[in-house]
């Protein structure tokens, strides 16, 4: 056993026999409170307590298959435990703001990655020792247990296909036992919590085992780390010498791409540097792709700061693109450490450097991440401020500004911002944030932002129509504008009239491009806010009392037939399915 082995030995006691046996126990429990609190889940009343109980559930029951050990049998326990409470509290905050603060998801997943850093520091002992923490048992126990995970989830897939051999086995002689447990869904649950246990109980008591398999994938992670380097090197020449020419042109995907390359990079650097200079790669090559991709990481997220400062000069800020800039600093923080280490050890002392550089970030990183998944940061107020702002200061047209963003996600400070440009003085941002205000659903808008969109419904031909017809209708098309998208040297979408009755207007809205197929019947119907309605082809209006419709025929090769009912014609050819328009004469009832 080598000297690392060694080391997790003293820390964790020699092998233990009871070990797999409690953690398939812990597994199966956990499993099983995790399918009744799961089973009772409803989206339409979430209950805050059931996310909390889950999440407590889960990473009590995940931090102890990782740290349970012989050796100071308490303190693990209080450990796992006390990550739970944490993770229960921090899903009982994200599900009880779930409406009234914006992307606590974000802030869900900042205490997942704070969980997945505290782990390994436990496991190290960085609470007894500190700063002198030795760093190969840091590094060893993220290896170990990225390994271990993965080993046991390949055991219980391997475990269920077991099962259902068993199961189509003891069915040839009409024994359906099997099939029967497992469509109860408590035996699942039960099956994957504790195979999933036994076998990180068994991985864990086999440590040098599993530091051997460790040092094989991280070898094949250095040979990786060659061919990816060269790539990353050539990106970053070509990319410097255009100027960022390409990367301005591609700012909406530029930076989640340049942060996973910079999150590879510094994995595949590790993975070369390993825990100790007798330990790393004696390959000239291999060191020399090491340091040039620690030497990348820092222009790859000087790209994404730049990619996604160009995004929020354009739209303003977002939660996400908050939570994207936090990314792109701490990411900023190694490169700069990396940088740092690189200068000061030169080819000598280098990766010593880096070590220290990994084992400090990563105790700050945890309690940042720690500190962002407690609600004291509100990004969606945050967010507001920016965005209101930009309209206010006219930086932002108020036909081009995003209310519906205000309306679904910027949370509680969202709404009551909008609430508030429905009294505007100004009467198009008055209009607009009322049709915004009376969305009942987020509208989606494909892969671009509401504000990239704003200028189609401009683009479309209303001539025909009257001024509050023609401003219901570019309403729909700011919600719908995907189907008004045309592309190059193409028209965009036409309205056509079909029909008229005292109930309002039957429209088609004949989309561009791919949509064309699938053209919407639209009700315009007269006085409402949300004037538009997308028309049920089998819906009835008003009354039952009928009266004549009578169909524009002059559109452009857009009319109505009879047909079953009627049918909507292109140029001459039935599209869609056929419908009913009976016209009623006007009621009391509400417009809206």
């Amino acid at each position: 056993m080598d000297e690392t082995a060694d080391a997790v030995t003293r820390v964790e006691g020699e092998d233990w026999a009871l070990r797999p046996w409690l953690l398939a126990a812990i597994g199966g429990v956990a499993g099983l409170l995790l399918y009744h609190l799961l089973d009772g889940w409803d989206n339409d009343a979430p209950q805050a307590w059931r996310p909390a109980l889950s999440a407590f559930c889960f990473f009590a029951a995940a931090a102890a298959g990782f740290v349970l050990r012989p050796v100071r049998l308490a303190e693990s326990l209080v450990f796992a435990l006390g990550l739970g409470a944490v993770m229960g509290g921090i899903a009982w905050l994200a599900a009880n703001a779930a409406e009234s603060r914006a992307a606590t998801d974000f802030a869900f997943a900042a205490g997942v990655f704070f969980s997945l850093l505290a782990i390994p520091l436990f496991q190290a002992g960085f609470h007894r020792t500190r700063w002198a923490t030795p760093y190969l048992l840091t590094h060893f126990h993220v290896w170990t247990d990225a390994v271990s995970a993965g080993g046991a989830v390949l055991f219980m897939g391997l475990s269920w296909l077991l099962l259902w051999l068993l199961h189509g086995l003891f069915s040839l002689i009409g024994i359906t036992v099997i099939e029967e447990l497992i469509q109860e869904g408590w035996f699942p649950a039960i099956f994957i919590g504790a195979t999933l246990g036994a076998a990180l109980g068994v991985l864990r008591n086999q440590q040098s085992i599993i530091g051997t398999l460790q040092r094989v994938v991280m070898l094949v992670f250095a040979l990786l780390a060659v061919p990816f380097a060269g790539a990353i090197l050539i990106f970053v020449v070509i990319l410097l010498a255009s100027g960022g020419s390409a990367l301005w042109e591609a700012t909406d995907s530029a930076t989640p791409v340049l942060l996973a390359c910079a999150v590879i990079c510094f994995i595949l650097t590790n993975a070369v540097v390993r825990d100790d200079d007798e330990s790393r790669s004696a390959n000239i090559v291999m060191q020399a792709a090491a340091l040039v991709l620690a030497l990348c990481i820092l222009p790859l997220t000087v790209f994404a700061a730049i990619s996604m400062g160009i995004r929020i000069d354009q739209y303003g800020l977002a939660p996400e693109r908050i939570w994207a800039l936090i990314a792109i600093a701490i990411s900023t923080a190694y490169g700069l450490a990396y940088w740092v280490g690189v200068a000061r050890g030169r080819l000598a002392g280098w990766s010593a450097n880096l070590r220290r550089a990994n084992l400090h970030l990563a105790v700050v990183t945890c309690g940042i991440a720690l500190f962002l998944a407690l609600p004291f940061l509100d990004f969606g107020a945050i967010s507001t401020r920016d965005q209101v702002a930009r309209l206010e200061s006219g930086a932002v047209a108020p036909s081009a500004f995003d209310y519906t963003a205000l309306r679904w996600d910027f949370g509680d400070a969202g709404r009551a911002a909008l609430a508030e440009l429905t009294e505007s003085e100004d009467a198009t941002i008055a209009q607009y944030a009322s049709e915004a205000q009376a969305q009942t659903e987020r509208p989606w808008y494909g892969e671009r932002p509401q504000q990239e969109l704003a200028g189609i419904a401009e683009n479309v031909d209303l001539a025909a129509f009257d001024e509050a017809t023609a401003s219901a209708i570019r309403a729909y098309i700011r919600e719908e504008g995907y189907l008004c998208e045309a592309s190059e040297g193409t028209d965009p979408c036409r309205v056509e009239l079909l029909a008229e009755a005292p109930q309002g207007k039957l429209l088609a809205l004949i989309p561009a491009d791919d949509y064309a197929s699938n053209p919407r019947l639209l009700l315009v119907r007269p006085g409402a806010v949300r004037a538009v309605e997308q028309y049920s082809r089998n819906g009835v209006l008003a009354d039952n009392t009928a009266t004549e419709v009578h169909s524009s025929t002059d559109a452009e090769g857009v009319e109505l037939r009879p047909y079953q009912g009627q049918q909507l014609f292109i140029d001459g050819q039935p599209v869609g399915d056929p419908f009913r328009f009976e016209a009623r004469p006007e009621t009391t009832e509400p417009t809206e």
